[in-house]
């Protein structure tokens, strides 16, 4: 059982609020806070619909570009030369280009925001 529904591209939790007998939702994967709820599924699911289409007609009234949840697909052009080395760098470590690539990537991001890596944390 999944806890969690999609809307053109976004995808929301949905938390059981025993106090107030609601869903209630909140967009996930964006900087933007956007939380919604409803007293049934099918009104949880009307209002997610509702508030992504809000979201993006205010954006467009704004002039600024909704935010989108990261797909995982990163297409890249670099020189040749580069290409050939990741290649190779990538087939001494034993793992793909893409593997390879994803750990560049993500080490490289943490070291320019000055994060560590997460660690999952038991209850």
């Amino acid at each position: 059982m999944s806890n969690t529904m999609n809307c053109r591209g976004y995808t929301a939790s949905m938390v059981f609020d025993s106090d107030d007998k609601i869903i209630v939702g909140r967009v996930m994967d964006i900087d933007d806070i956007i939380t919604f709820h409803g007293d049934s599924v099918g009104e949880f699911e009307a209002n997610f619909h509702a508030v992504i289409d809000d979201y993006i007609a205010a954006c467009e009234q704004t002039g600024a570009a909704p935010e989108k949840p990261a797909n995982g697909k990163l297409m890249l052009r670099v020189a040749q030369t580069v290409h050939a080395a990741a290649l190779k760098a990538a087939a001494r470590s034993g793992v793909s280009l893409n593997k390879w690539a994803e750990k560049a990537l993500s080490s490289a991001s943490k070291k320019a925001s000055g994060t560590r890596g997460l660690r999952a944390v038991k209850a």
